[in-house]
Parts: C-alpha cells; sequence; structure tokens
C-alpha cells in the first residue's frame, strides 16, 4: 500500500498562561500538522513544534521543507518499508529536526493504522504507567510558590521547575518551592543551559547541603559543553541531565562514552522522529543510562507519539509531557491526563484525532 499524498497545514493555539524559561517565552504554540494518506484511504497524522531557540526550526521552515524536499521524497513508496521511510526522511537534507519528526510521526501513524495494531504494541511495548510531571515557567518568587502549592492541589507528585535566567535567584526560589511543598514531592530542575560550570557546581551543592533532595538537574549549561556536563556531575552528588545536548544517536555515544551525565532527556523533535529515538534509547540501556522522554511545547499529536515511546520502551523511566496541558483549547483527543498519570487508548495508530469543533482548515 503505497503514500498517496501528504498535506501541512499551522495552526495556532493559545495557551492558559505565557510560558517562559531561559531561552525564551511564549503565549501560543504554532503547531504544523502533517496529514498522509495512503491509496486506499487510511491517513497518518504527525505535527512538529517550532522552537527556534533550541531546534533552529520555525514554522516557515518546516512547511517548506517537508513540502519541497521531503514529502516529494515518499509519494508512491510503499508505507510497509518503514526502515527505508525513514531513512529517506533523515537523509533527505541536512538537520531540520522537527520537519522530519513530524512527517516520521505521521509514517508510523499511518503504518500502526494499516497493520490495525497501536504504536506502543508496534514498537513492542505494554500499557505501563509512568508518572508525569507538571512544569512551572519562570516568574516572580511569590508567584512560582503559588503555583508548586496550586500543582499538588491538582494532583501531581512530581513538578519540573523552569531556572536559569539567575543562578543566585534560582537558590531563592527553588529553596522556597521545597518549603512550601513538603518533602514527599519530587523536585526536578531545568536550567536550559542558563549556569556557568562554577555557578552549577554552587547552586547544586547549596541545595546538597540544604537537603533539598533535587531529583535531576537538566542541562545546567551549554549544549556544546560536555566537558562542562561531566565536571558538574563529578562534583556534584545530584544527578545531572542532558536535554539541548542531545540531538542525535551520535550526540548520545559522545554523552554516553564520555560519562557525562546520569540521564538522557529524548524529544522527538530534536532526534527527527522516532525510529532515531529508539535507537538512543537503545544505546543508553546497553550503558545502563536511563532516559526521560520529554517534548517542546507540543499538541496532543506530537505528545501522543513521545507517549507511545515512552510505555514501550524498558529503558524510558522518566516522563515530561505535559504540554498539552498548557493549552487553552486542545483540538485533539485521544490520550487521557488524570492527575499525574497519562493514559493512550487502544485504537490503531497514534489513537489520535481532530475534535469535530475544531476543523482542519489548510494555510
Amino acid at each position: 500500500m503505497n503514500i498517496q499524498s501528504i498535506e501541512v497545514s499551522i495552526e495556532k493555539l493559545p495557551l492558559i498562561k505565557p510560558f517562559k524559561t531561559a531561552l525564551r517565552t511564549t503565549d501560543e504554540i504554532e503547531n504544523v500538522v502533517v496529514m498522509l494518506q495512503l491509496e486506499n484511504g487510511i491517513t497518518g497524522m504527525g505535527a512538529a513544534a517550532p522552537t527556534v531557540a533550541i531546534t533552529g526550526d520555525s514554522t516557515e521552515g518546516i512547511v517548506g521543507i517537508i513540502q519541497s524536499v521531503i514529502a516529494p521524497q515518499l509519494i508512491g513508496r510503499p508505507i510497509t518499508q518503514l526502515n527505508e521511510l525513514s531513512r529517506i526522511v533523515q537523509q533527505s537534507c541536512v538537520g531540520n529536526t522537527s520537519s522530519k519528526a513530524a512527517v516520521e510521526i505521521a509514517v508510523y501513524d499511518a503504518l500502526c493504522k494499516y497493520w490495525k495494531i497501536p504504536l506502543y504494541q508496534f514498537l513492542g511495548g505494554n500499557t505501563n504507567s509512568l508518572l508525569n510531571d507538571m512544569t512551572i515557567s519562570i516568574g516572580e518568587e511569590e508567584q512560582m510558590v503559588r503555583d508548586a502549592k496550586q500543582i499538588i492541589h491538582d494532583g501531581f507528585s512530581i513538578i519540573k521547575i523552569k531556572a536559569g535566567n539567575d543562578w543566585k535567584k534560582d537558590i531563592e526560589r527553588i529553596t522556597k518551592i521545597r518549603k512550601a511543598v513538603g518533602d514527599n514531592v519530587t523536585l526536578r530542575v531545568d536550567a536550559n543551559q542558563g549556569w556557568t560550570v562554577k555557578q552549577s557546581v554552587e547552586v547544586i551543592r547549596t541545595w546538597e547541603k540544604d537537603r533539598l533532595n533535587i531529583e535531576l538537574v537538566e542541562q545546567p549549561v551549554k549544549a556544546h559543553d560536555i566537558a562542562g556536563l561531566k565536571e558538574i556531575k563529578r562534583n556534584v552528588q545530584t544527578p545531572i541531565m542532558a536535554d539541548e545536548s542531545l540531538f542525535s544517536p551520535r550526540d548520545a555515544m559522545k554523552l554516553l562514552s564520555e560519562q557525562a551525565v546520569d540521564y538522557l532527556n529524548i524529544k522527538l523533535m530534536k532526534t527527527g522522529g522516532i525510529r532515531r529515538a529508539l535507537q538512543i534509547a537503545n544505546m543508553a540501556e546497553a550503558a545502563e543510562v536511563e532516559c526521560m522522554v520529554g517534548s517542546m511545547m507540543e499538541s496532543s499529536v506530537s505528545v501522543a507519539a513521545a507517549v507511545h515511546l515512552a510505555i514501550a520502551h524498558p529503558n524510558i523511566t522518566k516522563i515530561d509531557l505535559d504540554a498539552p496541558l498548557w493549552i487553552k483549547e486542545e483540538p485533539f483527543e485521544g490520550i487521557l491526563y488524570e492527575q499525574n498519570s497519562i493514559f493512550v487508548s487502544g485504537d490503531s495508530g497514534l489513537g489520535i484525532k481532530r475534535k469535530d469543533f475544531f476543523p482542519f482548515n489548510h494555510k
């Protein structure tokens, strides 16, 4: 069964409130949706989240690459030749990982629908449960404390706290949040490349001295600074996670061989899709380094693919997939959030469909 067409649309999804990190501030998601159709009418859906500050991919760039470069190479090819389709997507151009991810997610969705099987089963997994976190974006200390209390009230037991814009204030903010939520709540800190090596060690050692029990610190220094990550890891007890340092299996090999971090954060918008994400998870498993699966600010389409990946792979032990909870009106349905748990349907493919009151409009 061959691929007949690949179409792209753009839609803007306002957030409930602005999302602020050390790298950017946004009040809406600009979602690029891919619809892949087979000759028999089966459709596969994928999506991409433009994140110029991280992947370098803009909305216009994603759309242009899919329409002019990737799609023409896939149309007419059999959907069952998954590895070949993935190879074509990855070798179609340099970079552009978000474009590649959107198309490859649509390929997996269509193939699994063709075989009438959920994606997580196709990947060899079961619906094991992983606890999701909820993120606090950077803000004034009092607001961040209020947000933390609300998150606990909403039924979450894991909080991810954005940091990195002021290392001294970061010490105070996380200290106040720990005091506010108590010792039974898991706290993760994401600095988004905002600290130096020296600052990172001082910040983390301060929290360790004060027994704040931070579960992990994510990407404290610049993405290219693997030696810096290794230096921090060597000088603190708190586990260190790579995020922006990890795009490809080659990046994973470098991080693992250098023993630079304790965890890897896999995101489909960075890896370029599911197949390379699986390769990274497998490499990390061989090196006995556990993985988290996270997302950018994305809609349920691409987040659903990440959920299926996470529940299928045994070395993915943590998730950070709260992005759809930030959207004011989510246009898709198929994954269910219940407090800190995520559930996928037993439908084939991603199990995602567009809600009736959100028409599919091309732009």
